[in-house]
């Protein structure tokens, strides 16, 4: 059974907010130790749902702004010196009818991307902190219970990080409700 929409739609929506990313990033540990502060939430993690990146170095003499192939780019923030860090994690969520080359060609992509001189275009609370490009970036994977299983030997096999999402009683009664709808229609 392919992953619902709606599914991804309310990963995408749930950790656009910092509290929750922390929250996800709290089932993989290697990448929570990376915030610089956990009492200070708010001014450690900076979260930017379908990142866009300004392209310094490119075959035009201008700049380039480019919607980065990830779905939630979690950038860390020292909340003293307000100034990014060098770690960046991108969230890949699983998407509807994707199948494995797919959603490893969208960390692949971000990497020929991410491989230039770049910055963040950073949401508007955040524009005051210097944006520059990473030291490492590390990509984090959100996979469904309804994702198939090659998906998830390819991502063990290729060694990357991934987290299985298992759906909300409540996101499987929204989803029941619009099936609803659409039937009535």
């Amino acid at each position: 059974m392919p992953v619902q929409k709606s599914y991804y739609e309310a990963s995408l929506a749930e950790y656009s907010n910092h509290l929750a990313a922390i929250a996800l990033l709290k089932q993989h540990r290697p990448y929570l130790e990376m915030i610089p502060s956990l009492r200070r939430p708010d001014e450690s993690l900076i979260t930017i749902p379908l990142p866009i990146v300004r392209l310094r170095k490119t075959t035009s003499a201008t700049a380039q702004a480019i919607l980065l192939p990830c779905d939630v780019a979690i950038l860390m923030c020292d909340p003293e010196w307000k100034v990014k860090t060098g770690a960046e994690i991108l969230l890949f969520i699983h998407r509807p009818y994707e199948d494995f080359s797919d959603l490893l060609g969208r960390w692949r992509q971000t990497q020929v991307f991410l491989n230039q001189d770049y910055e963040w275009l950073m949401p508007h609370r955040h524009s005051h902190i210097l944006s520059e490009g990473a030291n490492s970036i590390y990509p984090l994977f959100l996979i469904f219970s309804e994702t198939s299983e090659r998906i998830q030997r390819g991502l063990i096999g290729a060694e990357l990080p991934f987290i299985i999402q298992i759906p909300t009683l409540a996101l499987l009664e929204e989803e029941r409700e619009e099936k609803g709808l659409e039937a009535r229609d």
